[in-house]
């Protein structure tokens, strides 16, 4: 007797599910099975999936063939572990993964602005900005200040000596 690990429908119509089942190659695909193994919903988002895999090696080292579609379950399985309730999804698996469709949870840092004290807001206001808020380059702009008065004489004096030549 040669021993097929395949899938069993079950479920009301046009909704199916099915039963992880070992049974007889020759017996029908809803027929009588040698024993049930699990069971896997693909309508559900992420799909469910319930593997005894213990069962499944047992199967397997006894000489069972998996059908092409329980070979790739038993694959998702191992590599993506059973998660709450039994679903199993690589993607379900990892950590942050959202279902299609809703927006990921962000948790964003909380911002405090603190305001201005109202005495330098005043001082702004009514003084001009140079007395309000003095610098450390002042020096430098009182320097500035006595340098252009003196340039500016000196274009004036140069003015008549253009103007008799």
């Amino acid at each position: 007797m040669s021993v097929r690990i395949r899938l069993t429908r079950v479920g009301a119509s046009k909704q199916p599910s099915y039963r992880v089942v070992a049974t007889d190659r020759r017996s029908p695909r809803d027929g009588r099975s040698l024993e049930i193994l699990g069971h896997y919903n693909p309508r559900t988002e992420p799909l469910t999936l319930v593997l005894d895999l213990a069962k499944v090696d047992a199967w397997i080292a006894k000489g069972a063939q998996p059908s092409d579609v329980v070979g790739k379950l038993i694959t998702k399985a191992r590599a993506g572990g059973i998660a709450i309730g039994g679903k199993t999804l690589a993607k379900a698996a990892t950590p942050g993964y959202t279902k299609p469709g809703t927006r990921p949870v962000v948790e964003e840092e909380t911002i405090v602005v603190e305001a201005a004290p109202e005495v330098a807001v005043e001082a702004t206001a009514d003084a001009p900005a140079a007395e309000a808020a003095p610098t450390e380059d002042a020096p430098v702009a009182e320097a500035a200040a006595e340098a252009a008065p003196v340039a500016e004489a000196a274009p004036a004096e140069a003015a008549p000596a253009a103007e008799e030549a």
